[in-house]
Order: structure tokens, then C-alpha cells, then sequence
């Protein structure tokens, strides 16, 4: 009996992870239809997915482009919405089955609530949906009985680790990275590196502000969040390794000493693609990892004196409440600044510090905290960058 193609609606389509999402739907046609693709301003790309791949419906976020995008589309049956609105009641519609959540930043929070409430399986790339408000999501995964599926390939890894090892003990998690660019700069060298320097990411192709995270290994301490509230284990008890060759995605070591890891080439399209067919495993075109040709795995502790930003984020998850929120709304203003050559590389770090001091704390949050202390936040931040 021929499956029923599942629905997929896809939260940023014309970003990395969703542009190889639909590649691993290409590769798959009798297993996934888009019904929805979005996109935030990337106009024309998201009119060439379309004509592709025919979904029910697009929705481009930033409403200056909805006129152009229906003039691109004007001659496919393909309806065109615009604004956030319209994102959050697109994931709704009826047919879909799964939602990628793969829009950047705190911006993919609201749409993701709204695609959980409706019942649809979350395949989660945006990490700072959990980083922001992890009880929250946690809780309403758990109400309305949603399954939450890890598309970082971190986090894809150790959920890999634990299938078939759920009721049993994990004593640590063991969190990879590779350092990035700057691993093996001193402080001193770190004073004068640029935006063009950080983005030159040694192992991973990814968007320009996750390359940037990953250079201040920021985006380790979203990790750690990350992997708190998916896996139920304290960040006391999940350790960062720094691993150059990005060929151990992650690993879980369990209360008898055994240690679970899983390992492949750098490969986004393989997360993906088993965030959507688990418990299935499907064939995936790619490079195969050949373990005599790579020979070398090393792993070492991250300085978290030379990456301050790492430390924030524990600072973060120790005091809990809203300042992951505060700590996430800060990293999104000063890393835009960076990149535009406003902020140097290790103030970064100085302005989140100082809007974590600054914004108003909240130890029991809700939606609407989220919502003010995110603008609260990225207002003091803002204010902090030199002008």
C-alpha cells in the first residue's frame, strides 16, 4: 500500500538549512510535498523554490516584498501572503503534517507556538525558540502531545545516541564543535578580527549569522540551552569539547561509563532528513565517511576566558527565568553590529555582559515577558554600541 506523502511546511526556506531540506525532498518526491515555503526577504529565491515545487501556498515576512513576489508568481496557482501574521497562521492549515523551523533568530518563537498548538510535528533548527523560552515549548510539546525532533546536528546526534537507550541513566553530555576560525588565536590577535575573517567557517557551509555565533562559540552556549530543556540533563552535566575535524557530532556517556556517539561527514542534509523520517532510516546521496583517511579525531577544552560568550551563556542558564532571553535579544543586536563593522569581535561579549546586567530579570516568564524583554533587551544593547 503506497504512503501518504507527508505535508511539509518549511519556516525559512531560502536559508541553509532550507535550502538542503528541499534537497533532501528532491531526493525523496514520493515521501515529501512542501505545502508551505517562507522567507524573510530573499524575494527571488523564494519565487525560484516555488516554481519548483509547487506548494499550496508562500508567505514572505517583510510585507515591502509582497507585491514583487506576486508579480513573480502572478502566473502560478500559488497563493501569496506577507507579514508575521500570516506566518503564524500558515502553519496551522489542516493538511500539513511537519513544520521546519528554520527562520533565524527570535523570530522563528511565535510561529513555532502556533505550529505546536495546531499538533504539527516540529523539526527544530531554530535553536533560539528553546534558548528563549524552553519551559515554555516544553511545556505545550508535552500538552498538546507534539513530538519535538532535533535538526542541530549536535542535538541530532545525541538524540540518535539515546534512541533505544531512553529509560537509562545519562550521566553526561558530550557536545562537540569545532572551534571555529579563531580557535587557535590569542587574545591579543582577537582584538583585530573582522566580520570576513569570522565568516571564513573551517567545516560547516551555514548562514551568516549562525558563522558568527559559531566564531564567539555563542551558539555552543544556545546549544547547551538547547540541549537542557530537549533532553532533560543539567548544563552542569553537559561538557563542551572542542573537535577540529567535526566528525563526532556529539556523544552521550551513561551511568556505567558507556559512551554513544554519532559520527558522519559534515552533512546537514543527514539531521534533516532524520528529523523527518525517524524512526526511518532513508537512503541520503552524500560523501561517506572513511575512517582510515581520517585517521586524526581530537577533541579539547574550550577557553571560556577567550570566549566569554560561552561563559555568558552558562552565566544565563544558572540564573534562569527570562535571561536567556535577555542574553539571546543582546547576541542578535551585536552580531548584525559586527558584521556591519559597528562592534569589534570581543565587545560583543562586553555589550551582552552589560545588557544582561541592565535588562529587568523575571524568574517566572510568560509569553508576554518573552516578548517585552526581548524588545527591552535589544533596545540596551543598541544603546550600548558605540554610535
Amino acid at each position: 500500500m503506497e504512503k501518504k506523502k507527508q505535508q511539509l511546511c518549511i519556516l525559512g526556506s531560502t536559508g541553509s538549512i532550507g535550502t538542503q531540506a528541499l534537497d533532501v525532498v528532491r531526493q525523496h518526491p514520493d515521501r515529501y510535498e512542501v505545502y508551505c515555503l517562507t522567507a524573510n526577504n530573499s524575494v527571488e529565491k523564494l519565487a525560484r523554490q516555488a516554481r519548483e515545487f509547487k506548494p499550496a501556498a508562500v508567505v514572505i515576512a517583510n510585507e515591502a516584498h509582497y507585491e514583487a513576489l506576486q508579480e513573480l508568481l502572478r502566473d502560478e496557482p500559488i497563493k501569496v501572503y506577507a507579514g508575521k501574521e500570516a506566518l503564524e497562521q500558515i502553519v496551522s492549515a489542516e493538511p500539513i503534517d511537519m513544520v521546519l523551523a528554520a527562520m533565524v533568530g527570535f523570530s522563528g518563537l511565535v510561529p513555532t507556538i502556533k505550529a505546536i498548538e495546531s499538533h504539527k510535528k516540529i523539526c527544530l533548527a531554530n535553536k533560539e525558540t528553546l534558548v528563549v523560552a524552553g519551559e515554555l515549548i516544553c511545556r505545550l510539546a508535552k500538552e498538546n502531545h507534539v513530538p519535538i525532533l532535533p535538526v542541530d546536528s549536535e542535538h541530532s546526534a545525541i538524540f540518535q545516541s539515546i534512541v533505544g537507550d531512553a529509560d537509562n541513566e545519562i550521566e553526561k553530555i558530550l557536545l562537540t564543535c569545532s572551534g571555529g576560525p579563531f580557535r587557535l588565536f590569542t587574545q591579543a590577535q582577537l582584538e583585530s578580527v573582522t566580520a570576513a575573517d569570522a565568516l571564513k567557517h573551517p567545516t560547516w557551509d551555514m548562514g551568516a549569522k549562525i558563522t558568527i555565533d559559531s566564531a564567539s562559540l555563542m551558539n555552543k552556549g544556545f546549544e547547551v540551552m538547547e540541549a537542557k530543556w530537549l533532553f532533560g540533563v543539567p548544563a552542569e552535566r553537559i561538557e563542551v569539547l572542542i573537535h577540529p575535524q567535526s566528525i563526532v557530532h556529539s556523544a552521550v556517556q551513561f551511568a556505567d561509563g558507556a559512551v554513544k556517539a554519532q559520527l558522519g561527514m559534515p552533512d546537514m542534509r543527514l539531521p534533516i532528513q532524520y528529523a523527518f523520517s525517524f524512526p526511518e532510516r532513508l537512503h541520503l546521496e552524500g560523501e561517506r565517511l572513511d575512517l582510515v583517511k581520517q585517521q586524526r579525531l581530537e577533541f579539547f577544552e574550550p577557553d571560556r576566558n577567550k570566549f566569554k560568550c560561552l561563559a555568558l551563556a552558562y552565566e544565563a542558564i544558572d540564573k534562569g527565568g527570562n535571561m536567556p532571553c535577555i542574553l539571546n535579544a543582546a547576541n542578535e543586536i551585536v552580531n548584525a553590529a559586527f558584521r556591519d563593522n559597528r562592534c569589534s569581535f570581543l565587545g560583543m561579549a562586553d555589550v551582552i555582559e552589560r545588557t544582561m546586567q541592565q535588562a529587568t530579570f523575571d524568574k517566572s516568564p510568560d509569553l508576554d515577558v518573552y516578548l517585552q524583554t526581548d524588545a527591552e533587551a535589544r533596545a540596551i544593547a543598541q544603546g550600548l554600541i558605540p554610535s
